[in-house]
């Protein structure tokens, strides 16, 4: 099929929903599909394997685009409707995959042209509304009803963590759904890798973070935590990979704060290539978030990694994370603190989650397993859209487009 991709955020930057997008691009891609990617001004050129990168005009003092919901975003959302307005007249796509809220556009491009759309659901924007303000939390129902419509009008949802995929059952259980997990980044040559100007040098335990540095994240309760694994004692360190330089001059105000800025070390974003050396450097792995449903990206490579985790106890890490893989705490300062010191003193412990999770993650979340359920799901869909047609398999129609 040819295939528009819409990807409302900056492309490529190295965070989680780019890293997505740019692995689901290759996968259609080894099925046979050709897949144009619309995506904003910002991020960096990188080759697609089909089809061709567009980009969205840039806008004058639009800049810095962060994830999750933000007036910056809706200004990029209204350009884009027009881009892919143009694109769509021009190159006859056969199917819309819509990455978050831009299923909202590929919703109207169905009624006014017949186009299906896949709805690629990372989060629930409902949700995801509500946890940033307050205030909507009395247009709960109201949100939630837009969520499922756009649910009920998609040829099928692709739906990145369990919780996901029950709340798209719920909305609209006849409506095919597809859950996918994202899987380990994780360079498998990386460990042959000298260290070089990468090594951490450092003396004592390292705990270490990797990710964007948003509140939602918990590095708030992190700093906190690791106060706690201080008045214990313990000469570890914390090192935080990611963020901007205003998220790192904040949380290092913080550390100071907490008396702890001499055992923190915030070294800002690093190559994905990287990651597998600098994981490797690690003692302890750590994920405190404390909002939102579905399941961190990072999480798999954690896994991977061979290095023990611990995590907070909620549904984010939940559905996937046992206490056979990870040590799951409560999200309070305190429980992380002893769960970190836990592992720190418990070697043979911490052996053996780490060996289990990466057994676990080489079982079922691999890049050929991704790959085997995406293509299985995209031939359904491309199946229904040549039945739709009233055309052999193999062929689309597009008669009913114009306009």
């Amino acid at each position: 099929m040819k295939i528009l991709l819409l990807a409302p955020h900056p492309f490529f930057q190295n965070r989680g929903t780019p890293i997505a997008v740019r692995a689901l691009v290759e996968a259609l891609a080894e099925e046979g599909h050709a897949v144009d990617l619309l995506t904003y001004h910002e991020g960096e050129d990188v080759p697609l394997p089909s089809g061709t990168l567009y980009r969205i005009p840039r806008l004058p003092r639009i800049g810095g685009i962060r994830p999750g919901f933000s007036l910056k975003k809706l200004v990029c959302d209204a350009v884009m409707f027009f881009s892919a307005l143009s694109l769509v007249r021009r190159n006859g796509y056969d199917l819309l995959h819509a990455v978050e809220e831009s299923v909202f556009l590929a919703r109207i491009f169905r009624r006014l042209f017949g186009i299906p759309y896949v709805y690629d659901m990372d989060s629930s924007l409902a949700q995801q509304m509500i946890e940033k303000y307050s205030w909507l939390l009395t247009l709960k129902r109201g949100l939630e009803t837009v969520e499922a419509g756009v649910v009920r009008s998609s040829v099928g949802v692709v739906a990145v963590c369990r919780s996901l995929e029950q709340m798209v059952r719920g909305y609209a259980p006849d409506t095919r759904v597809l859950r996918l997990e994202d899987v380990s980044m994780l360079d498998r040559n990386s460990e042959s890798i000298a260290l070089g100007d990468d090594s951490l040098g450092m003396s004592g335990p390292v705990i270490m973070y990797v990710g964007n540095l948003e509140r939602y994240q918990g590095i708030d309760l992190l700093l906190e935590s690791f106060r706690v694994v201080q008045e214990e004692g313990e000469a570890a360190n914390l090192v935080i990979i990611g963020g901007t330089p205003d998220d790192i001059l904040y949380y290092k105000e913080r550390a100071r704060k907490l008396a702890i800025e001499h055992r923190v070390f915030l070294l800002g974003p690093r190559p994905l290539d990287k990651l597998g050396i600098y994981l490797g450097q690690a003692d302890i792995l750590v994920s405190p978030r404390t909002q939102g449903v579905n399941t961190p990206m990072k999480i798999y490579s954690y896994l991977d990694s061979g290095k023990p985790l611990v995590a907070t106890r909620l549904l984010t890490h939940t559905q996937v994370l046992d206490e056979e893989i990870s040590l799951l705490v409560e999200p309070h300062p305190a429980a992380m603190g002893r769960g970190l010191v836990r592992l720190l003193r418990d070697r043979s412990l911490a052996a053996s989650l780490a060996q289990t999770a990466k057994r676990r993650v080489s079982q079922e979340f691999t890049r050929d397993a991704y790959r085997r359920k995406l293509g299985a799901f995209y031939r359904e869909v491309e199946g229904e859209i040549c039945i739709g047609a009233d055309r052999p398999a193999g062929h689309v129609d597009h008669s009913r487009r114009g306009l």
